[in-house]
């Protein structure tokens, strides 16, 4: 891929920012020579940091801003003041063409607030969502709603499938993914009204792959789906979930490895196969969750990331771009009838 792609970073946005953004970027465009920058912040402090970065420096143009939204913000504050903040100008460079992306470390609720604000959502969307990867035992599984929308109807339920069954095909590569919706159990009288109306459309949706039915908890680890789709409230609260367990497995395994002499030789032999467990479970390279659903391409980075997990989050970007997935997104809605027995969704 050569064409030239433009993305927009907010610098600011981050617990590590600016510092962190341009590493990242630099790290980025080892990967994608063919990106340029547009990097909105405070100029005092970016230019420091890309005149010891010469090669992304040629690629990268500055614009300036005092203004920055910040980690505690209220979306609708930074929504009514942030007109010239470094993320809601990114903002403003995808919906003037100027750039085909924009990644930010700042405030998630902030940036979902500005991004649909300013970008819209695409026609038959009602709602964006907020999409990642998780690891699983089979390799990667994509889920969505994580926390965009607390309270889902049947709706917004077939809009996340739809959505993330393109995203799959799209930019993980999966050309007939498997999809399901994630309830208290499997059987088909688990659960609330609004799975039942969603899972009745997508029953019968010719949407590529296969639609599997109502998954569990445990499902997700185990990799049964290609994607999960559930409501903001219990995505969020599975994402949280999962991160504090690595972190208590984490801790375990550390625990163990120093409780004796022994176990600390232990550790010595096992040494290669932890990195390879770390590097395995990273979150590092899962970062960068997805706002699907937006006429415009919108990456959320992880505020505690470092450089190494930022580049990652522009690397998500680019990607959403190669494999147009905007247009995918848009083919499959043009065509789903939400009658239930009766969807019919592009295959293209």
């Amino acid at each position: 891929m050569s064409e030239k792609v433009t993305i927009a970073l907010d610098a600011m946005g981050g617990d590590l920012a600016p510092r962190m953004v341009i590493s990242g970027a630099n790290i980025a465009r080892e990967r994608f020579p063919h990106v340029h920058y547009l990097i909105f912040g405070r100029e005092s402090e970016i230019t420091p940091l890309l005149d010891k970065m010469p090669k992304l420096k040629a690629v990268s143009e500055i614009v300036h801003t005092d203004d920055i939204v910040r980690s505690d913000e209220k979306p609708s504050i930074a929504l009514r003041s942030g007109r010239n903040s470094s993320m809601r100008l990114a903002i403003n460079a995808v919906r003037e063409g100027e750039a085909c992306g924009v990644v930010s470390a700042g405030n998630t609720g902030a940036l979902m607030a500005m991004a649909k604000f300013v970008l819209k959502t695409l026609p038959g969307v009602s709602r964006p969502a907020i999409a990642s990867f998780f690891p699983t035992m089979r390799g990667e599984t994509v889920m969505l709603d994580l926390g965009a929308n607390v309270s889902c109807d049947a709706d917004n339920l077939i809009d996340f499938a739809v959505m993330g069954n393109a995203f799959s095909r799209s930019v993980v590569g999966i050309l007939q993914p498997t999809y399901g919706l994630l309830n208290v159990g499997s059987e088909d009288m688990k659960g609330h009204e609004s799975l039942h109306e969603a899972a009745a459309v997508l029953r019968s949706a010719a949407l590529p792959g296969k639609f599997v039915g109502f998954i569990e908890g445990d499902d997700i680890a185990m990799g049964s789906v290609d994607v999960v789709v559930t409501d903001g409230f219990t995505g969020n609260v599975a994402l949280k979930t999962a991160e504090g367990t690595a972190k208590l497995i984490n801790e375990y395994i550390r625990r163990t490895f120093r409780s004796s002499i022994l176990a600390g030789l232990g550790y010595l032999l096992a040494r290669p196969a932890m990195r390879k467990l770390r590097k395995r479970v990273d979150p590092r390279r899962y970062n960068g969750a997805m706002f699907l659903g937006l006429n415009g391409i919108t990456v959320k980075s992880h505020g505690g990331t470092d450089s190494l997990g930022f580049a990652n989050a522009i690397g998500v970007a680019v990607d959403m771009e190669k494999h147009g997935i905007i247009e995918k997104i848009q083919s499959d809605f043009a065509t789903l009838d939400r009658t239930p027995g009766k969807a019919r969704a592009a295959t293209g």
